[in-house]
């Protein structure tokens, strides 16, 4: 019971992380704000894996009655670190094939948001975990790494935003505007191996969401820089493990924006092939949250859908494929009460059940995620009230 208690008290404590703050250039602030994240996922077995991002450690907590209770916490990083505290950035877990786990997180290494990726393995069921070690040799910056496993073949792939090419450009006296998308596949146990950049001039501070559209091709949809600083989102379909292919642009948006909106996108790909995305957009042909599907890896998106008024404030979208079920969740705010908003699709998002409320909070709270196990899919979400949550969504086509 101690343990249980621990770990309830770290979810229901941990200061929220300035979740609202839309931009970081400069310095941080003289009071670092603390990680207020929760991210899940479950292991063949039913295992629900959780992964905090405390002020200056990350810790992972096992639950195996649906998250009703949790394990006592085991730390992940030995020491303190100057963990990213950014509105996008989150400690992340997967779980392979095999059982074994893989958390990724960054830090910051100066005040000036120059950041490092690092990444830990556990071998033991996540009894213990290995010293983190960085995902790059590189030490420029590397930031929102976020990692999946393939499912055909239970490779783990990680992609991030990376700076190294920047000063190398304008060393040479080009311009560099963002960052670069860059990735690297797990060398089996022994780490992450050569990393390559897929992609030059991304936008530099937006969550990255990654699906797979076949074994070793990894979909990776960012928000891009565009020409004359539109930063609008595309997406980047692996041709194989080694080859990405060329920027899909989800919709043109037409968001001009000198600086970086710290509101990344989501994606899900249906085994019919269908690609599907949701983002926010401040731009000057539409402003507020969107959705779009493309038939394929190979066509255009359609017409972007509306979720909500902007006056409801929506936020934060989260995308799931559970077998040919589509979930898609998102935040709303009235002034005073955060609600999570879910529709679901039974016909590849052609339509949509009217959007549903299933929770709500009048604190702080994390970004809401979806999470699925046995064919159920669930809403996982962290609130300073109520602390962690996986709430069942009752599928209703």
């Amino acid at each position: 019971m101690r343990g249980l208690v621990a770990f309830a008290a770290f979810l229901l404590l941990a200061g929220p992380a300035g979740a609202q703050h839309q931009h970081q250039h400069g310095s941080p602030a003289a009071a670092t704000p603390d990680a207020f994240t929760a991210t899940p996922a479950f292991g063949r077995d039913g295992t629900l894996w959780l992964v905090r991002s405390m002020a200056d450690r990350i810790v992972v907590a096992r639950s195996s009655d649906l998250g009703k209770t949790f394990s006592e916490p085991v730390a992940v990083t030995p020491e303190p670190m100057n963990l990213d505290w950014g509105p996008d950035a989150r400690a992340r877990i997967v779980v392979d094939p095999n059982g074994g786990l893989v958390v990724t997180f960054a830090i910051f290494q100066d005040r000036n948001f120059n950041g490092r990726a690092f990444y830990s393995r556990s071998k033991d069921n996540g009894a213990s975990f290995s010293r983190p070690a960085p995902i790059t040799a590189d030490t420029t910056s590397q930031r929102f790494e976020t990692a999946a496993v393939d499912p055909a073949t239970g490779r783990v792939f990680a992609a991030w935003l990376d700076k190294r090419n920047g000063p190398k450009a304008r060393a040479a006296g080009k311009p560099y505007p963002g960052a670069a998308l860059a990735y690297a596949w797990e060398d089996g146990e022994a780490g992450f191996g050569p990393t390559s950049i897929a992609l030059d001039n991304t936008c530099e501070c937006c969550r990255l969401g990654i699906a797979f559209a076949g074994p070793g091709k990894p979909a990776v949809v960012f928000r891009n820089i565009f020409p004359g600083s539109v930063r609008d989102h595309g997406v980047v379909t692996f041709k194989d493990e080694k080859t990405p292919g060329p920027v899909r642009r989800v919709s043109a948006d037409e968001w001009k924006i000198e600086a970086c909106p710290h509101h990344g996108p989501s994606i899900a790909i249906l085994p019919d092939g269908s690609y599907h995305v949701a983002w926010f957009t401040d731009g000057s042909a539409r402003k507020g949250l969107f959705y779009a599907r493309a038939d394929n890896g190979d066509t255009p998106f359609g017409a972007p859908r509306a979720l909500s008024t902007q006056k409801r404030q929506p936020a934060r979208p989260y995308l799931l494929a559970n077998g040919t079920a589509l979930h898609l969740v998102w935040k709303e705010f009235d002034g005073n009460k955060s609600t999570v908003r879910w529709q679901v699709s039974h016909d590849s998002g052609r339509t949509w059940t009217d959007p549903r409320t299933v929770a709500d909070t009048e604190d702080a709270s994390d970004h809401p995620l979806l999470i699925a196990h046995a064919g159920r899919a669930y809403l996982s979400w962290l609130t300073k009230a109520d602390g962690y949550r996986l709430i069942p969504l009752e599928d209703q086509p």
